[in-house]
């Protein structure tokens, strides 16, 4: 089929087709003697599984690592699609992996329903060992024997899901992920496509360059995990160090704040209160000095 109606087939826009196969995750394509592009049907799967992953809140590079393992001969896209959207009895996690550390993993997997028992895997020292036991975590110390890992699954099975508490306790790290609970499922929302975050009642607002997430989190604890990215601009609204392009003067002289951020990609602004205008403007000072 041509690319008209490969969109059309996929949910993706044609230039948005365009822009995935520049950026390698999708094959350049066969032509025709016209010079047209044509799909197969194994083509057409693959834009669909990246459109389902950005819906849910996959960024592209966690699609590209998901592509890698459909691209393995005994998967499909659909295989791997299964995979995702299946609920698991026990997920086995290692603490340390590239993209999100397993902790951060098994805290997103706990507000699923139901939530899958966690078991986590480490090459930990003892002391590190120690400090998940106390926290009621189950573990394996690689390399793993057979009747532990059966001793494991028996236990996780009985306990459930680690208690969110002990999760928050366990990881010192920052996340990278947030979690959106969203139509009946969970979305991954990335902290780095995130450019501002704004209090509205019980919830914040997270909001990307595409649309906004609700995140059922307090802007207090998250101004104080996330301060490295970023900085307060008024009691309600934190925005990323990243997304500040610049400032503009309010024209109203009796508006509270006599500054806004310019927001990169945004045309919104957003107002700068007078107690935290030296620290928003020092924020982009040391972002454009690289401090």
């Amino acid at each position: 089929m041509q690319i008209g109606e490969a969109a059309a087939a996929s949910g993706c826009h044609i230039e948005t087709i365009r822009y995935y196969e520049r950026v390698g995750l999708l094959p350049h394509p066969a032509r025709t003697a016209g010079g047209y592009r044509t799909y197969r049907p194994e083509e057409v799967d693959r834009l669909r599984f990246i459109t389902r992953g950005r819906a849910l809140g996959f960024s592209l590079e966690e699609i590209r690592s998901l592509l890698t393992l459909a691209d393995d001969p005994a998967l499909s896209c659909r295989d791997v699609d299964q995979l995702a959207r299946h609920p698991a009895d026990a997920v086995l996690a290692d603490i340390r992996m590239p993209r999100m550390d397993g902790i951060e993993l098994a805290r997103h997997l706990g507000k699923l329903s139901p939530s899958p028992a966690v078991i986590f895997t480490t090459a930990y020292d003892q002391y590190a060992v120690q400090a998940f036991e106390l926290n009621a975590l189950d573990y394996l110390v690689k390399p793993v024997r057979a009747r532990r890992l059966v001793a494991a699954l028996q236990k996780a099975h009985k306990a459930g899901p680690p208690a969110p508490v002990a999760l928050q306790q366990a990881s010192s790290e920052e996340r990278r992920h947030f979690s959106v609970s969203e139509r009946g499922r969970i979305l991954l929302l990335p902290v780095a496509d995130v450019l501002y975050l704004r209090a509205e009642l019980k919830y914040v607002t997270a909001r990307t360059v595409e649309r906004e997430f609700v995140l059922d989190e307090s802007l207090t604890r998250l101004e104080s995990e996330f301060a490295r990215l970023f900085v307060r601009v008024h009691r309600s609204c934190l925005i990323a160090r990243s997304a500040i392009a610049g400032f503009e003067r309010n024209q109203d002289e009796n508006a509270e704040a006599q500054w806004s951020v310019v927001v990169h990609g945004l045309a919104e602004r957003l107002p700068v209160s007078r107690r935290q205008w030296s620290i928003v403007k020092a924020a982009l000072v040391d972002k454009t000095t690289g401090a």
